[in-house]
C-alpha cells in the first residue's frame, strides 16, 4: 500500500474518534496491553512527560518538548489530533515520522492488531511509542488523548506527570461535574512520581490533593508557585515574561491564554530538574521564543497574513473559547470578520454567548461527520443578533471574509480544531 492508502485502511478500518465521535471511544486498557506486550513495551526504554487537562495540553506538550530539545535531548513528541497531516501526532525534534515507517508498520503488524478491533488512538499510540523506542530518543513528551485514567496513554511511568487544568469538556465519558472530571485526569498521578497542577478550582483541588497522597506523589500547584512576575503583549504578536528564576522570556506563542500555560511549564521545568534532568535557563527562553520551529505546533492564535490581519485558534470548548473572546474584544480593527463552526459535543449555546456582537460571522461547518450544521449555528447566532452568513464549507467562507475586508480588518478562524484543520489544509 501507499501512504495515502495507509492512511484510508486506518481511517476506515479503525474508529477515529476525530472522525467519528464517541463510537470510536473504547473504555479500558486490553487492547493498549495487549499491544505494548506484543511490542516488548517500548515506553519503558525512554523517559516521558505525561501530559493531560481540559485545554492547554497542546500547548505545553510542544513548549516542554521545544525546550528539552533546545537542550539537546533526542525528544519525543506524541499529540492529537493532527491538523494537515497524520503524521504531526508523531514527531521527533521537530520531525514527523516517515510515510515509509506508517506504511511498513500497518503492513508488518496488522496480522496482530486486526483481530483486536483496536481504536484508532489506541494503535496510533503503540506505533509512536514503538517509532520512539526504535529510533532512540532520550526523552518523549506524551499528550493524553481524552481523560486520563482510562486513556491509552497511561500505561507509561513518567518522570513527570502535568495536568493543566479543569474546564466541561468530553462530559459524556469523564463526567458532568468538575471534580468528576479531575478525577479521571487525576487518573494519570502515578506512584512516587511527582505532578504539577497548572490551575485547580474549589471543586477540583481537593481531587487532585486525595489523588497524590494515596499515589504518595509529591504535587505542586504551578499557581502557588508562581514564576510570573509580569506579563506585555508584544506588537509582533508574542509575550514578553518577566519571571523570579528564569529571567526575560519571549513566548512566540501569542494568545493571552498561554500566560496560564507558561505558568505550569516553567513550574514543569523546575520540577523536572528535581528529578536530576538537567535544563539550563538559556534552553527556556530558546524553546518558548522558538517553539513552532523546533516542533511543527499550528494554531495557536497563528498569523497566517497581515493585511488584513488573519489569526486562527484551535480553542474548541467553554474554557478555551473564554480566553479567544477575551482577545478578539481587545482587537484594535476596523472591522472584525469571524469564519466560525463547531462539533456536536461542544457546548455551542454557552460559547456563541461569549462572542463579540460588533463583528461580522461568516458561519461554516468542517469537513466532518461530526460538524453542526452552518444553518443551525446561524440561527443560533441570529438569536444572539449576531451579524451573519452561512457557507457550506470554511474554504468557501474564509473566501468570503477575505474578499469582504479591508486591509484594516480583522479576520479569525475557529471554534473548532477541524475548522482550522480544513483552513489550514485548504486555504492557506
Amino acid at each position: 500500500m501507499t501512504y495515502q492508502e495507509t492512511l484510508e485502511y486506518l481511517y476506515n478500518s479503525v474508529p477515529m474518534f476525530q472522525k467519528v465521535g464517541a463510537v470510536a471511544y473504547k473504555e479500558g486498557l486490553y487492547n493498549t496491553v495487549k499491544l505494548d506486550e506484543h511490542f516488548g513495551h517500548p515506553h519503558a526504554k525512554y523517559k516521558t512527560i505525561h501530559v493531560a487537562g481540559t485545554n492547554g495540553k497542546g500547548s505545553c506538550s510542544h513548549t516542554i518538548a521545544a525546550i528539552l530539545q533546545a537542550q539537546g535531548y533526542k525528544v519525543g513528541l506524541y499529540t492529537s489530533p493532527h491538523l494537515k497531516d497524520f503524521r504531526e501526532r508523531i514527531k521527533i525534534n521537530g520531525n514527523c515520522i516517515s510515510e515509509e515507517y506508517v506504511v511498513d508498520f500497518v503492513k508488518k503488524e496488522r496480522g496482530f492488531f486486526e483481530p483486536l478491533s483496536p481504536s484508532f488512538f489506541e494503535l496510533t499510540t503503540a506505533l509512536a511509542f514503538k517509532y520512539f523506542a526504535e529510533s532512540g530518543i532520550d526523552i518523549a513528551v506524551v499528550e493524553v488523548g481524552l481523560g486520563g485514567r482510562l486513556d491509552c496513554t497511561n500505561i507509561i511511568s513518567p518522570a513527570l506527570s502535568v495536568i493543566t487544568n479543569i474546564s466541561f469538556d468530553h462530559t459524556q465519558f469523564l463526567g458532568n461535574t468538575l471534580a468528576q472530571i479531575a478525577s479521571e485526569k487525576a487518573g494519570i498521578i502515578k506512584p512516587d512520581v511527582p505532578v504539577v497542577i497548572g490551575e485547580s478550582l474549589e471543586d477540583t483541588r481537593p481531587v487532585f490533593i486525595a489523588k497524590a497522597r494515596e499515589m504518595s506523589a509529591p504535587i505542586t500547584f504551578a499557581e502557588d508557585d508562581s514564576e510570573i512576575i509580569s506579563t506585555e503583549l508584544d506588537v509582533k504578536g508574542g509575550i514578553h515574561y518577566e519571571t523570579r528564576c528564569f529571567g526575560h522570556i519571549y513566548g512566540e506563542l501569542g494568545g493571552i491564554y498561554q500566560e496560564k500555560n507558561t505558568s505550569t511549564i516553567l513550574c514543569a521545568v523546575k520540577q523536572l530538574r528535581e528529578t536530576g534532568i538537567r535544563i539550563d535557563n538559556e534552553a527556556v527562553r530558546h524553546g518558548f521564543e522558538n517553539v513552532s520551529g523546533l516542533t511543527g505546533l499550528y494554531g495557536r492564535w497563528q498569523k497566517i497574513k497581515e493585511h488584513p490581519l488573519v489569526i486562527c485558534d484551535t480553542g474548541h470548548n467553554v474554557g478555551g473559547l473564554e480566553y479567544i473572546s477575551r482577545q478578539l474584544k481587545m482587537q484594535s480593527c476596523k472591522q472584525m470578520r469571524i469564519v466560525f463552526g463547531m462539533v456536536d459535543d461542544k457546548d455551542i449555546s454557552t460559547v456563541m454567548s461569549l462572542l463579540p456582537e460588533n463583528a461580522i460571522y461568516y458561519f461554516t461547518k468542517a469537513d466532518n461527520k461530526r460538524a453542526i450544521d452552518e444553518h443551525e449555528i446561524m440561527r443560533l447566532g441570529t438569536c444572539l443578533h449576531l451579524q451573519s452568513k452561512c457557507y457550506p464549507n470554511v474554504k468557501s467562507a474564509y473566501k468570503a471574509a477575505l474578499t469582504d475586508a479591508g486591509l484594516d480588518d480583522f479576520i479569525f478562524i475557529g471554534g473548532s480544531s477541524y475548522i482550522v484543520a480544513d483552513f489550514l489544509n485548504t486555504c492557506i
